[in-house]
C-alpha cells in the first residue's frame, strides 16, 4: 500500500495522457468530501460538502475545503457532479460558486431541488443539469455514466469517469440494502458491467469498512418504530437528518397509523421536507401535517414533532429543547426517539442531550436501545461485493477516518488488488493514473477553511487556539501607563480579570514583581513597546503558573499619557 510522506513536494505537470485525481477533502474524516480529477488541462469535481466543527472548534459555523488549489483554474472546471444531497456532499457548493457563479450543478432530481434552494438562500441562481440511472453524458474530456445506489436519502448516484487517461468509478455513499423502502436498488449490474469493460482505478465509500456483514433492511425499523407509537401516551419527538426522507416517512406512517398528527420543527427540516413531498418522494395524508403553531391546541398522545439535532448540534431544536431554552417544552412522560446514528466524535455532545431530556422526564429512545436507524453506510460484506464485481487495477479508499481507509484496503487486499496498487492518501496528496498504475506524485495545500458567521477564511488555527485558551482558561489584562516624553512607567499597573478563577485581592503579589522589572527596564534605558509587553507577559505569566498551575491568556496594554 502507497500513503502520503508529510515531506511530500508539490507535483509536477501533468504528463501527457495521464488522468489526476486530488481529494480536496473526505479523507482521513467524515465529511468536506470533495475529489477534483483533472485531463488535458480540464477539471471535473466531484461533491463540494461542508465538515461540521467540534468542540475544539469555538464559534465555528462550517469548515469548508481548501479551493486554493483550483482557485485560479476555475475557468477550466467543466462541471460539479453531486452524488446527493448531504451536506457533506453538497454543502461547500454556494461557496465554490461566489468564485464562478456558472459552473454546471449535475446531479439527480432531489440533489438539485436541494442545492437550488440552499443557493437560493445565498441568491446564487445556479446552471444545473438533472441526469439519471443509466444515463451517460459528456463533459469535455470527461464521459460520464450514472448508477444508482442505495443511500440514507433518495435519488443517490454513483459515477462512472471515462477519459483516455483511464476509467474511474467513483461509488459515493452507499449500502445494499436489499428491500428499500423507495425500492431503489444499488446497480450492481450496472458495477458488473463497467468492471468488464477495465475499471483502472476504484474510489468507494469506507465509512463502515470496520463493520462486519451485510446491513440491517430499513423494513426492520419499522416494528420498533411502530412500538414507540404504540406505547408512548404523551408526545412523541422524533429527532434525525433533515435529508433523512425515509426515516421520516416511517414516521409519517406510523403517525397516520396512530392517528397523531405531525409538525415539523427546525428551518431545514420545513425545507427539505417540503421539496421531498412537492417531488413525491414523501407520501403525506392530507390532514396529517400541522403547523407548530398548533401543538399547544393538541392532546399530548396525538401530536408528533419531528425536528433536527441526532446528532447534539448546540444550536438544534433538540438541544435547545434538552437545554429548556426552545418554545418546545419537553414535560414528564413526553418520548423522544433519536432515529439516526451517531457520526464519529459527537459522542459527548449526544450525551449530553440525552441527559437533558432524561432530566425533564423524557423517554428516550435511541439506536442503543432500540433497532430504530440502520446506517446508510456498506459494511465490509457489501464492500467485498463490490471490489469483486469491479475488480479495479487500483483501489483509492475514500470517505472515512484513516481506520476505515486501512481497514477498506485490506479488504481490496484480499480480493486480489495487488499491496502496491492501493493508495491510501491525505487530503491534498496528488494522485496520476497513468497506463494503468495509480501512483502518489506530490502534494498540494488542503487545510481547514472555518466559516464564522458571514468571515470565510479569515479564522486562523491561532485564533482557534487563543478562543480555546479563553474558553478554558480566562484572561488577564495587565494595563501600564507610560509618559508618552521620556518612556518612564507612571504608577503601578492594573490587572483585570475574566475566566481566571483568581481573586483580585491574589494581584498584589505580581504587581510588586511586575513594577520591579519595569523599573528595572527604565533603568537599563528599555522604552520599546513591544519589549515592555513581552516583559509584562513573561513576568505574569510566570506568577499565575507558578501560584496556580494555570495558563491563562496574558493581555498587557501600555497606555501612553
Amino acid at each position: 500500500m502507497s500513503h502520503p510522506h508529510p515531506e511530500l513536494s508539490s507535483p509536477p505537470p501533468l504528463g501527457k495522457g495521464a488522468l489526476r485525481v486530488v481529494a480536496l477533502g473526505g479523507l482521513g474524516e467524515i465529511g468536506r468530501n470533495m475529489t477534483v480529477f483533472e485531463y488535458d488541462g480540464r477539471l471535473l469535481i466531484v461533491d463540494c460538502g461542508v465538515l461540521f466543527p467540534e468542540e475544539e472548534q469555538p464559534g465555528v459555523d462550517l469548515i469548508l475545503p481548501d479551493f486554493d488549489y483550483i482557485r485560479d483554474r476555475l475557468d477550466d472546471v467543466e462541471a460539479v457532479v453531486l452524488t446527493h444531497g448531504h451536506e457533506d456532499h453538497i454543502g461547500g457548493v454556494p461557496f465554490l460558486l461566489r468564485e464562478r457563479p456558472d459552473i454546471p450543478i449535475v446531479g439527480s432530481k432531489l440533489t438539485l431541488a436541494l442545492i437550488t434552494a440552499k443557493l437560493g438562500e445565498h441568491r446564487i441562481k445556479p446552471e444545473t443539469v438533472l441526469v439519471e440511472e443509466g444515463e451517460r453524458h459528456e463533459f469535455g474530456p470527461f464521459g460520464l455514466e450514472f448508477f444508482a445506489v442505495n443511500h440514507s436519502i433518495p435519488d443517490a448516484l454513483a459515477v462512472g469517469i471515462r477519459t483516455p487517461g483511464g476509467s474511474v468509478l467513483h461509488t459515493g455513499d452507499f449500502k445494499m440494502d436489499q428491500l428499500p423502502l423507495d425500492g431503489r436498488l444499488t446497480d450492481l449490474a450496472g458495477f458488473a458491467r463497467f468492471g468488464d469493460e477495465g475499471v483502472d482505478l476504484l474510489l468507494s465509500d469506507s465509512t463502515n469498512a470496520e463493520q462486519p456483514g451485510f446491513i440491517v433492511n430499513e423494513r426492520n425499523l419499522n416494528e420498533d418504530i411502530e412500538k414507540v407509537f404504540r406505547t408512548a401516551n404523551k408526545r412523541i419527538v422524533v429527532a434525525c437528518f433533515a435529508s433523512h426522507v425515509h426515516r421520516v416517512q416511517q414516521v409519517i406512517d406510523a403517525a397516520s397509523q396512530h392517528g397523531r398528527k405531525i409538525a415539523f420543527v427546525g428551518r431545514s427540516m420545513v425545507r427539505n421536507m417540503n421539496i421531498a413531498r412537492d417531488l413525491g418522494y414523501l407520501s403525506i395524508p392530507g390532514d396529517t401535517i400541522i403547523d407548530v403553531k398548533q401543538l399547544d391546541k393538541m392532546p399530548p398522545d396525538e401530536a408528533v414533532l419531528i425536528c433536527t439535532g441526532s446528532q447534539g448540534e448546540p444550536m438544534s431544536a433538540l438541544s435547545r429543547m434538552a437545554n429548556r431554552d426552545h418554545q418546545i417544552r419537553i414535560e414528564e412522560g413526553d418520548t423522544v426517539l433519536l432515529a439516526s446514528s451517531l457520526i464519529p466524535g459527537n459522542e459527548n455532545s449526544v450525551n449530553r442531550v440525552i441527559n437533558g431530556l432524561t432530566r425533564w422526564g423524557a423517554n428516550v429512545v435511541h439506536k442503543g436501545n432500540a433497532l430504530v436507524h440502520v446506517s446508510g453506510h456498506a459494511p465490509a460484506g457489501e464492500l467485498l461485493y463490490v471490489l469483486n464485481m469491479v475488480r479495479p487495477r487500483n483501489f483509492m479508499p475514500v470517505h472515512g477516518e484513516w481506520r476505515h481507509m486501512r481497514a477498506h484496503a485490506e479488504l481490496a487486499q484480499k480480493t486480489g488488488v495487488p499491496k502496491d496498487r492501493i493508495v491510501i492518501a491525505d487530503d491534498g496528496v496528488v494522485v496520476d493514473l497513468h497506463k494503468n498504475r495509480a501512483k502518489i506524485v506530490g502534494a498540494v495545500q488542503a487545510g481547514y477553511v472555518y466559516v464564522d458567521g458571514s468571515s470565510v477564511g479569515d479564522v486562523t488555527d491561532a485564533a482557534l487556539k487563543d478562543r480555546r485558551i479563553l474558553g478554558e482558561e480566562g484572561f488577564i489584562s495587565v494595563v501600564v501607563a507610560v509618559d508618552s516624553n521620556t518612556g518612564k512607567i507612571l504608577g503601578e499597573p492594573e490587572i483585570h480579570t475574566r475566566g481566571a478563577g483568581i481573586k483580585p485581592d491574589a494581584f498584589d503579589d505580581v504587581i510588586d514583581r511586575l513594577q520591579d522589572a519595569l523599573d528595572k527596564a527604565a533603568a537599563d534605558g528599555v522604552s520599546d513597546p513591544h519589549q515592555l509587553r513581552q516583559l509584562v507577559r513573561r513576568n505574569a505569566g510566570r506568577w499565575v503558573n507558578d501560584t496556580y498551575r494555570r495558563r491563562p491568556m496574558i493581555i498587557p496594554v501600555l497606555v501612553e499619557v
